[in-house]
C-alpha cells in the first residue's frame, strides 16, 4: 500500500478531513529538495512504552388487598447467597517473605500510620513489590491471620468484609474521576475496623484519583539491597562482597528490575556460587529478563492499550523528546484502537498521564540535555531512554512478528512518521523500518521501504534510502542486491534511493559504493536529460549521482579523491559527475572539526602532509573547475565567499592562501585569481583586507 492510499485517511467520510489530507499531501510535495551533506546531518543527528441487588425474603404474585411492611420484589431466578470476597493468605508465604524482605523510608512510614490509624493506602506502580510491602506491614503490627480482599463492586461494601480481628489487604483498588474514594466513606471503614481490631493496607496504582486523601507513595529499597536480601540466606554475608563485585552483577544492578526478576536472578546468583553455572551463564539472564518483561508489557491485560502504544512508541524514539514520544503515541493508540474496537472511538485522557508513571512502566529513565535541531542544539530538552538498550529493538521485533495483527495500524503509523516535517521524526521512521527489516525483510520492504522508494515524493525516497542504509549497517542479508539491483534499474525513484543510500554507506563500504555508482553512470541517459541539459541546469540523475559522491568525498576523503582523480582522466561518463560532485562539496560552508570549508580545511590539512598528492588532487579538481564552462563562474564565486570569510578568519586565509598560491601556477588562473581578488569589495567598495592581503601574498598586484 502506498502513502497516498493511506487507510486511516480515506475511511473518514468527512470532507474538511479529505481537504486537509490534499493540501498536507500537496504541502508535502512541495517541500525544499533537501541537499545531499544537510540530510546526512541529520541522519547521524537523529538516529539512531484496557449491582446485583440482593434481595431475601421473597414475595411472588401479590395481586391485590393490602400489605403493610417492607415489600421486596425479585425479576428472575432466584437470588445466590453472597461469596466471600477473601480469601486467606498462606502463612507458608508469610514465612518465605519476612526472611528476604527489607524495609525502606516509605515501609516504615507507612507502618506508622498504620498503627495509628489501623487502615493505610499505598500508593505504587506495578511489579514494584507493594503487594509484599501490605503483607509486611500488617505481619510487623502482629496480624496472627491475614486475609486478601477482592476489589468491591462499591467501596461501602467493603465494611461488610471486615468483620473480625485479621490483617486484610486490598490490592489494585479501582480509584478515578468517574469512581472516586470520599472521606466520608474512609472514616466509616476506619471506625468499622476500630470495632473489629482489624487492619487493612489498600494498594492503588499511582495515577488513582485520591485528591487530598492521605496516602503513602511505596518506593521499593534498592536492587542492591534486594538482591543481598535473597542471596546472603544461602551463601553467608562473607561470600557477598565477591559476589557483587562480579561484572554481571554489576551489570544487572545498573538497570531496573522488578522484584520478581531480582528474586531470579538471585537464585541463578547462589547457582554460580555454588559452581553450578558460570559468569557466562550468569550474565544471559539480563536479556532474558527482558524478553520476558517485553512479552508481559505486550500480552498481559495491564498495562492498557493507550500505554502499549506508547511504550512501541518509545521504542521508536529511544533518547528522543519525551514529549515528541508521547504526542506521536498517541496516534499509534488510535491506530490499534481501531482494530481492536473498530466501533468506538479511542479515548486519549489529555491531562491523565503521569510522565513519571509512565516511565516507570517502561523502565526508562529521563533525563534533560540539547535537542540537536536544524538551527544548533537546544538545551532543556526532556529526554527518555530505556534503561536497558536492548528493549527497542527486541520490542519492535515482538510487535512485528509475534503480533501480526497490530502491523498494518504499526506501518500505517510509521508511514505517517515518515510524513512528519521534523527530521528527527523523519529519521526515526527509517530506523524503526530498518529494525523491522532486520526482523522480517519481505514484509518490512513490502509495507513500509518499497511504498517510500515508489512514492511521488523525494522526501520518502530520502527516508527509504536511510532506512535502506541502516539496515545495510544491520548486515541483513539481501540488501546489497536490492541496492544495487536498485541503481541501475529503471525505476528513477528506486534509483534515487538506491543512490543516495550508497552516498550514505560509503564511509563503510566505500569501494563497492564507488563501484555500484559507476555502473550506474554508464547506463544510457533518461529521456528528460537532453531538455534539462538545455536549460543549463544538471539533470535529476546527475545530480542524484552526485549528490551521492559528494557524500562519498566529504566521508571518506582521500582514496575516493585518488579513485574519481583517475577516473576523470580515463572515463569520461564519470568526468561531469565527479566534477558537479567537487564542486558540491566545495559549496558545504562548515566543516564538523572547524569553522572552515570542509575542502578548504581538507586542502590545508592535505598540504602539510608529508604526502602532498591529496593536496595536488585537489588543486587539480580545481583547476578543472576553473576551465570548465558550466562550472567557472560558480566556482568563482564559491572562492569569492572563502575570501570573504577569510577576512575574520586567520586560518581560513592561510589555507586559501596555499590553495590559490597552487592555481595561479598557470598564467589563465592566474589572471582570473588576480581579477577576483581586486573585485572583492566591502560596502564602502574599496577592497577588503583579506582580499588585499592575498593578492599581496600572492605577488598578484
Amino acid at each position: 500500500m502506498s502513502q497516498e492510499e493511506n487507510p486511516a485517511d480515506t475511511a473518514n467520510p468527512a470532507e474538511g478531513q479529505d481537504g486537509e489530507k490534499k493540501e498536507r499531501d500537496e504541502a508535502a510535495e512541495d517541500q525544499p529538495r533537501q541537499e545531499a551533506w544537510a540530510a546526512r546531518r541529520d541522519l547521524i543527528a537523529h538516529a539512531p512504552d484496557f449491582v446485583s441487588t440482593l434481595v431475601s425474603r421473597d414475595q411472588f404474585g401479590q395481586a391485590g388487598g393490602t400489605h403493610y411492611g417492607d415489600q421486596h420484589f425479585h425479576f428472575g431466578g432466584r437470588a445466590e447467597t453472597p461469596l466471600p470476597l477473601s480469601g486467606p493468605v498462606p502463612h507458608g508465604e508469610i514465612e518465605e517473605l519476612q526472611v528476604v524482605f527489607r524495609g525502606c523510608q516509605s515501609f516504615d512510614e507507612a507502618l506508622k500510620r498504620l498503627r495509628a490509624d489501623r487502615l493505610v493506602i499505598l500508593s505504587g506502580g506495578r511489579e514494584t513489590g507493594r503487594r509484599t510491602a501490605a503483607l509486611m506491614l500488617l505481619h510487623r503490627l502482629g496480624a496472627e491471620r491475614l486475609r486478601s480482599l477482592d476489589p468491591p463492586a462499591s467501596f461501602p461494601e467493603l465494611a461488610d468484609q471486615v468483620d473480625n480481628s485479621t490483617g486484610y489487604v486490598l490490592c489494585d483498588l479501582p480509584v478515578s474521576r468517574n469512581r472516586p474514594l470520599r472521606e466520608a466513606q474512609l472514616h466509616s471503614l476506619r471506625e468499622r475496623l476500630e470495632r473489629a481490631r482489624a487492619r487493612l493496607v489498600i494498594t492503588v496504582e499511582p495515577s488513582a484519583a485520591l485528591g487530598d486523601l492521605p496516602s503513602v507513595r511505596w518506593e521499593p529499597p534498592s536492587a542492591e539491597h534486594l538482591l543481598h536480601a535473597h542471596v546472603t540466606p544461602a551463601t553467608g554475608e562473607s561470600a557477598w562482597p565477591e559476589l557483587c563485585g562480579l561484572t554481571a552483577v554489576k551489570e544487572f544492578l545498573t538497570r531496573h528490575h522488578r522484584p520478581e526478576e531480582i528474586r531470579q536472578f538471585a537464585l541463578r546468583l547462589v547457582a554460580h556460587h555454588r559452581g553450578e553455572i558460570d559468569e557466562v551463564e550468569l550474565a544471559a539472564f539480563g536479556e532474558t529478563a527482558v524478553a520476558t518483561q517485553v512479552t508481559r508489557w505486550l500480552t498481559e491485560e495491564k498495562p492498557e492499550l493507550i500505554d502499549k502504544a506508547f511504550l512501541v512508541s518509545l521504542a521508536v524514539f529511544d533518547k528522543a523528546p519525551y514529549a515528541v514520544t508521547a504526542e506521536l503515541a498517541d496516534g499509534l493508540f488510535v491506530r490499534l484502537h481501531d482494530i481492536q474496537s473498530p466501533h468506538t472511538r479511542p479515548p486519549i485522557p489529555v491531562f491523565g498521564s503521569s510522565r513519571k508513571e509512565r516511565l516507570r512502566l517502561a523502565h526508562a529513565d529521563g533525563y534533560v540535555t540539547a535537542e540537536v535541531t536544524e538551527w544548533g542544539p537546544l538545551k532543556g530538552s526532556f529526554c527518555a531512554a530505556f534503561q536497558d538498550e536492548r528493549t527497542a529493538p527486541m520490542l519492535l521485533e515482538e510487535v512485528w512478528n509475534l503480533h501480526p495483527s497490530a502491523r498494518p495500524a504499526f506501518a500505517e503509523w510509521i508511514r505517517k512518521l515518515a510524513d512528519d516535517r521534523r527530521p528527527l521524526v523523519r529519521t526515526r521512521a527509517a530506523s524503526a523500518a530498518a529494525l523491522l527489516a532486520k526482523a522480517d525483510l519481505s514484509s518490512a520492504m513490502a509495507h513500509l521501504i518499497e511504498p517510500w522508494a515508489d512514492s511521488r515524493k523525494p522526501h520518502a525516497w530520502l527516508t527509504a534510502a536511510n532506512a535502506l542504509t541502516m539496515t545495510q549497517l544491520l548486515e541483513v542479508p539481501a540488501v546489497s542486491r536490492i541496492l544495487h539491483d536498485w541503481c541501475i534499474g529503471d525505476v528513477e525513484s528506486r534509483r534515487w534511493t538506491a543512490i543516495r543510500a550508497y552516498g550514505l554507506l560509503g564511509p563503510v563500504h566505500h569501494e563497492e559504493t564507488l563501484a555500484a555508482l559507476v555502473d550506474a553512470m554508464h547506463r544510457p541517459p533518461p529521456a528528460e536529460a537532453a531538455s534539462a541539459e538545455e536549460d543549463g541546469e544538471p539533470p535529476e540523475e546527475a545530480r542524484q549521482l552526485a549528490d551521492a559522491l559528494e557524500l562519498l568525498l566529504l566521508a571518506v576523503r582521500d582514496p575516493v579523491l585518488a579513485a574519481l582523480t583517475e577516473l576523470r582522466r580515463t572515463d569520461r561518463m564519470v568526468r561531469p559527475h565527479a566534477l558537479l560532485a567537487f564542486f558540491q562539496a566545495c559549496k558545504q560552508t562548515k566543516d564538523d572539526d572547524s569553522d572552515r570549508p570542509p575542502v578548504l580545511s581538507w586542502y590545508a590539512r592535505a598540504a602539510e602532509a608529508e604526502d602532498a598528492t591529496a593536496a595536488r588532487q585537489l588543486a587539480d579538481f580545481w583547476d578543472a573547475l576553473l576551465a570548465d564552462r558550466t562550472h567557472n563562474p560558480k566556482a568563482l564565486g564559491v572562492l569569492r565567499g572563502w575570501v570573504r570569510a577569510a577576512d575574520d578568519a586567520p586560518e581560513t586565509e592561510s589555507a586559501l592562501a596555499s590553495l590559490l598560491g597552487a592555481l595561479v601556477a598557470t598564467p589563465t588562473n592566474r589572471r582570473r585569481v588576480g581579477h577576483l581578488l581586486g573585485t572583492v569589495r566591502d560596502s564602502r567598495g574599496a577592497v577588503t583586507p583579506a582580499a588585499d592581503r592575498l593578492s599581496k601574498r600572492l605577488a598578484l598586484d
